[in-house]
């Protein structure tokens, strides 16, 4: 059971470890501050109705599946691995993994696993013995606590672990031979949280904040200078939100057009842009967006 709530402060987790540098960033590029000392696991958060603790991303979903955190930030992996119930309120797509299997490159035929027992090591439990049961393998499953590339050949003849690039694995004579599942860094809540309507409120504001922060990544603001004629062919290529933002130049000799545009994009728009009778194109970095 959950320890009794003692006010209406909101647990919010936060993590240990690699997730923590990205998380405290978007964090800060919300606006949202954090004090404390080297050592200290319960920071002060400038976030008004809002407590905080540094915690291990995987405690933090037992934590917010028993109650004693309200809302956290976890990788999907983990999730799934301990069958927490949980809401899942905003995925951040930072530090994006897979969960993979893997084997010695002499033991795989044809890039698959031979037809013999096996030993399968991996932290994931539930996710390993899923994916044998589903995969139809005859195989015995060891916990490893850490370091899990290290166990084959002699002490495992595969392993399931998450990986980034895959250079670990490499680096360790690995080849992967399935995908399980990819992962991210998400926010959790538990969902009696929100039955309450203040603390939901509350969790919808913070979602706000952070998502504005990450789509403002993904989006640089392009301004660009028109004249009446070539005005619509130029709306017609530049991608935006809704609608772009357009004002009249000094003069009337033209318009002045502003969209917030994919950055991903901005290697098709921007010729596009001049080859349509666009001049004078600024590009700025956005700090938030608020749809």
């Amino acid at each position: 059971m959950a320890p009794k709530r003692k006010d209406n402060f909101l647990r919010l987790a936060l993590p240990k470890g690699r997730m923590q540098v990205e998380i405290f960033r978007l964090l800060a590029e919300a606006g949202i501050k954090l004090r404390s000392g080297s050592r200290d696991y319960r920071p002060k958060i400038s976030l008004a109705g809002f407590e905080a603790k540094i915690l291990k991303p995987r405690s933090i979903v037992e934590m917010l599946h028993v109650g004693s955190r309200d809302i956290g930030f976890a990788g999907s992996d983990w999730v799934i691995e301990l069958g927490a119930e949980l809401v899942e309120v905003l995925n951040t797509d930072l530090d994006p993994v897979r969960i993979v299997a893997a084997a010695p490159k002499d033991f795989v035929v044809d890039g698959r696993l031979p037809d013999v027992p096996l030993v399968v090591a991996s932290e994931y439990k539930r996710l390993t013995t899923n994916w044998i049961n589903q995969k139809g393998l005859s195989a015995t499953f060891v916990r490893s606590y850490g370091a899990t590339e290290v166990f084959p050949p002699e002490d495992a003849d595969c392993i399931v672990d998450n990986t980034t690039s895959g250079s670990t694995l490499r680096a360790n004579g690995l080849l992967i031979v399935d995908q399980l599942m990819t992962s991210s860094t998400r926010l959790y809540v538990n969902p009696r949280v929100l039955d309450c309507k203040v603390q939901r409120e509350k969790i919808e504001r913070f979602v706000m904040l952070l998502r504005s922060v990450l789509e403002s990544r993904r989006r640089v603001m392009v301004e660009v200078n028109v004249s009446a004629a070539k005005l619509e062919a130029v709306i017609s290529v530049l991608p935006c939100m809704r609608e772009p933002t357009i004002s009249s130049l000094y003069g009337n000799s033209g318009y002045a057009v502003k969209a917030a545009v994919p950055r991903d994009d901005l290697p098709r728009v921007i010729p596009e842009i001049k080859a349509s009778g666009g001049n004078d194109i600024v590009i700025t970095q956005l700090t938030g967006i608020v749809p």
